[in-house]
């Protein structure tokens, strides 16, 4: 059998782990496996008429190749938020131009080309690591007749079907720690810390990293926040705290009441522009209604920045074991998951049948802006 591995969307630590956990057992049993450069945008660009010229597009992976690349973070196959499925034309590779029709977005289905390069390949299966948009694709080319074991990974956790996903305890970990280091800086003017984190449409990361980090306050993607109430409140926590300063932690995604998500940029090919920029914005806002002063901090890249952490590499390495040790089983079709605690699989298109979000009433006091955990016994590892 030959496996095409591809990882997709942003980086988080534990794709290499995760990586090398396939190559490595594919080949245990004797079996091949190619990775596909740069996600989606590898099968799309490598041409079935030029197999020389189309080889900067992949990787051949053995176990020497991934020997050592689980010691660090990001991703040896590099990434995009390509989507086959929906081509600009500016993103046609040339060869691929005039050998398919605009649909009424203005939008090219590359799909056939696709699966003519898996045939050209003998690609067998395909293992796709990635967030909710790109296990999409990959559902629908398991829906086309491709065999596709998925693999969940995002700094969000925010992938329908699982209870965790690849990068989450790395991310949280790295916003805890730096979170932390800021406390001096903050302390040390008596400010207001405003910290910015990732998360689009989740709150999660912010809700657990805060928690862990006994911030003040805490502002999630799911509930859109009073600025005045806000202001009011991290005063008092400045006044209360014997080095008078205070600090709340802020989704990307989060919004003001009566306000919109600050993005930019044009939309990618799954629909989203970039956000980032609320932590700034609000911590004008604050320091307008308060006079006091700001530290403004987003720690964007570097919660995903560096080696995995434990259970970023235990979880990689399980996902990538299972998937292939499932292939060996004459299964596909599946997305790998832990749920209450255990290693499972659910249907690969899971992910695009639900949305994974925040359970507000169980986790968050939308009055105090802060986690408030209502029950401990019973609940996953994460809470969540």
């Amino acid at each position: 059998m030959r496996i095409g591995i591809l990882t997709g969307g942003g980086d988080v630590p534990g794709l290499n782990p995760c990586i090398k956990a396939v190559t490595r057992r594919a080949s245990e049993l004797g079996w091949e496996v190619v990775g596909f450069r740069r996600g989606w945008a590898g099968p799309l660009e490598w041409n079935p008429d030029d197999p020389e010229g189309s080889e900067k597009h992949l990787m051949r992976l053995d176990p020497n190749a991934v020997r050592t690349i689980d010691r660090t973070g990001g991703t040896v196959l590099h990434s995009s938020r390509t989507n086959p499925g929906k081509v600009k034309e500016e993103d046609l590779p040339d060869f691929l131009k005039g050998k398919f029709e605009k649909n009424d977005k203005g939008l090219y289905d590359c799909t056939p080309h696709v699966l003519r390069v898996m045939e050209a390949l003998e690609i067998d299966a395909l293992v796709p690591i990635g967030g909710d948009d790109t296990l999409s694709y990959g559902a629908r080319l398991h829906q086309e007749g491709m065999k596709v074991m998925s693999v969940p990974k995002t700094m969000d956790n925010d992938v329908f079907g699982t209870d965790y996903c690849i990068g989450f305890s790395t991310a949280v970990s790295r916003s805890v720690e730096h979170i932390n280091s800021l406390r001096t800086s903050t302390g040390s003017h008596e400010r207001i810390a405003v910290i910015e984190l990732f998360g689009r449409n989740s709150g999660e990361t912010a809700l657990i990293a805060g928690y862990l980090a006994d911030v003040d306050r805490a502002l999630i993607a799911e509930v859109p926040f009073n600025v005045n109430r806000l202001s009011e409140q991290l005063l008092k926590d400045r006044a209360d705290n014997p080095s008078h300063y205070s600090m709340v932690v802020v989704s990307e995604g989060a919004q003001m009441q009566g306000g919109e998500i600050v993005e930019r940029g044009e939309a990618d090919a799954y629909g989203h522009r970039k956000l980032g920029g609320v932590g700034e914005l609000l911590g004008e806002e604050i320091k307008r209604i308060t006079g006091v002063g700001i530290v403004s901090q987003s720690l964007g890249y570097m919660m995903r920045a560096g080696a995995p952490d434990a259970l970023d590499l235990m979880v990689a390495k399980s996902y990538g074991t299972m998937a292939v040790q499932l292939l060996d089983e004459g299964k596909h079709g599946l997305m790998m998951a832990i749920r209450d605690g255990n290693y499972t699989t659910v249907p690969g298109d899971t992910c695009i049948k639900g949305q994974r979000r925040v359970d507000v009433d169980a986790l968050y006091d939308t009055q105090a802006y802060r986690p408030r955990i209502a029950k401990v016994t019973g609940m996953p590892m994460f809470l969540y």
